[in-house]
């Protein structure tokens, strides 16, 4: 796994989105659409709580924007940069829209054994791997860099439910 300079940067903006959704009473997880040039083309976070509907990841809403807004070409060239890694509904997601590489900060085993850890109520949907969901995706993750980061934002989620 090569993790470059530009990918960390685009990967702590969907850390600081995490920030903004947990601020706002929301799940700690933001994403970030980057375009093969580096340009960021759409950004979100967890809205599960604030709008009353579950499937707002930041993830569903990029497949759904990218779905509507860019070619098939701009969408398979595209990087997905999140703070954590994709949930079964959002792999599914980020595969039936035709989306480019993931790249995330903590795994989805990571998260729900913090949670775990602190007696926060199970997902529930298994915490499986992308792969596992949707096999051909190319992968990256964790970062280990960054995980200190985003366990404290899921800790303090779990710590408050």
């Amino acid at each position: 796994m090569t993790i470059s300079d530009a990918d960390l940067v685009h990967l702590r903006r969907a850390v600081e989105l995490a920030r903004e959704a947990l601020a706002g009473g929301d799940g700690p997880f933001g994403s970030v659409l980057v375009d093969p040039a580096g340009v960021e083309r759409f950004a979100d976070h967890n809205r599960e709580t604030s709008t009353g509907d579950p499937t707002r990841h930041p993830e569903f809403e990029i497949a759904r924007w990218a779905a509507v807004h860019l070619t098939a070409e701009e969408r398979s060239a595209s990087t997905v940069y999140t703070s954590g890694e994709h949930c079964p509904m959002c792999s599914a997601a980020h595969a039936w829209a035709g989306l480019g590489r993931i790249v995330y900060v903590a795994s989805a085993e990571q998260i729900a054994a913090w949670r775990r850890d602190l007696g926060a109520p199970a997902s529930p949907v298994a915490a499986l791997a992308i792969a596992r969901v949707a096999p051909g995706l190319a992968v990256e993750g964790p970062v280990d860099e960054l995980v200190p980061e985003v366990r404290v934002l899921v800790e303090r989620a779990a710590r408050s439910a």
